[in-house]
């Protein structure tokens, strides 16, 4: 696969942080003025970099002109192993971000994680709350009042208070340096029956909590498992291979910036190895709480001396049959999953069941003793 394909469609006039896999280990590199630059020796990690505030002028081993590179991918192309660009990064989420996505998860959990069920579910449930949320602001005095009504009429649900009220749904997603990157295989447990795919916006943030860039994500969500209980989220959204990020982190600068992700377009593209295929988009325009109040909820009682990334939710929430009618859609192996956005690029990933993804075996401590052993700590304060 070309490089040039997953890029931004500006990248020419992007500055663009990433890793890649070398024969010695993972490298950060940075995408600029057309060529990809190895500048490992100026900032080890990804998260080290983004403390700089030298970062877009920083030097290092160029790779090469970047229309000259392939990237490799799981599905057999050969070529640079391109990394999720996160590493020491916490991995953070955000969900129910948007009316529909809210709606959704209230639907699983009325369901209990039955996907037959969901249909029925759905319309009542739209035809009684679907206007109501979409124009509320979350927290607002119309908010409170629209909660104690659906409280009054017995339809109140914890995805709604999340949703409307005054506190967003903030969780950790991955471990630091589990997250995979674009070309990669992405993992759904085996034993789920009902899951999809979460196109969204990551944003990165320093290590005092500021937005320093941006990239795409797939918070890949099983659906039967949530649905059966709140208190699965950890076993529905952390596995092995269910975060992916890449196919960069673009920094903010002149021309682009927060605003650039509010008004960004993100489209999902789903082709399965069956002949299915499923195409959709999610206006950030439709968020029902900003991005930087997101970044705020994040840092509302915690710290992050190493960054962190932030999903920041979508409203796609697929609902097309896939094989049996009434069972809505279920990912199936061998998926391949493209979220895009012009300015962002393309995250394109192929699905497998988590126990036949790569394992996750680089850790910390794996990654500490390796930039030590590439004399890579000793300038590092």
């Amino acid at each position: 696969m070309d490089l040039t394909a997953i890029l931004p469609c500006d990248w020419r006039a992007a500055v663009l942080l990433g890793r890649i896999e070398t024969a010695d280990g993972p490298a950060p590199v940075l995408l600029r003025n057309g060529r990809l630059v190895d500048i490992s020796a100026f900032a080890p990690t990804t998260a080290m970099a983004l403390a700089r505030p030298d970062l877009a002028a920083a030097e290092g081993h160029d790779l090469g002109a970047v229309e000259d590179i392939r990237v490799a991918t799981a599905w057999g192309d050969e070529g640079l192993a391109l990394l999720s660009p996160l590493d020491l990064q916490c991995i953070k989420a955000s969900g129910v971000t948007f009316a529909v996505s809210a709606l959704e998860r209230v639907i699983e959990e009325r369901a209990r994680g039955d996907a037959a069920a969901s249909n029925a579910i759905r319309q009542g449930l739209l035809e009684r709350i679907g206007g109501e949320l979409k124009d509320l602001r979350p927290g607002s005095v119309q908010a409170e009042a629209v909660k104690a009504q659906l409280i009054a009429d017995g339809l109140w649900s914890q995805y709604l208070e999340v949703a409307i009220g005054p506190h967003a749904e903030i969780f950790t997603k991955a471990p630091v340096l589990a997250s995979v990157g674009a070309g990669a295989a992405v993992g759904v447990r085996a034993d789920s029956d009902w899951n999809n795919p979460e196109p969204e916006v990551v944003i990165v943030c320093d290590p005092a909590g500021r937005p320093v860039g941006a990239s795409l994500g797939n918070d890949v969500n099983l659906r039967d498992i949530e649905g059966r209980s709140a208190l699965l989220l950890g076993k529905a959204k952390d596995n092995n291979a269910s975060a992916a990020v890449g196919p960069f982190i673009r920094l903010f600068d002149a021309g682009f910036s927060m605003d650039d992700v509010r008004a960004a377009t993100v489209r999902l593209d789903v082709e399965g190895a069956d002949g299915f295929v499923m195409m959709g988009e999610s206006s950030m325009r439709l968020i029902s709480r900003d991005p930087e109040d997101l970044v705020t909820q994040t840092l509302s009682a915690h710290q992050y001396p190493d960054g962190f990334a932030l999903y920041l939710g979508t409203m796609f929430a697929p609902v097309e049959d896939r094989g049996e009618a009434g069972k809505g859609f279920t990912h199936k192996v061998g998926d391949r999953v493209r979220v895009s956005s012009e300015r962002l690029g393309v995250l394109e990933n192929i699905v497998v069941t988590c126990d036949r993804a790569p394992p996750w075996i680089l850790g910390v401590g794996g990654l500490m003793r390796n930039l030590a052993v590439r004399g890579l700590l000793g300038g590092v304060a």
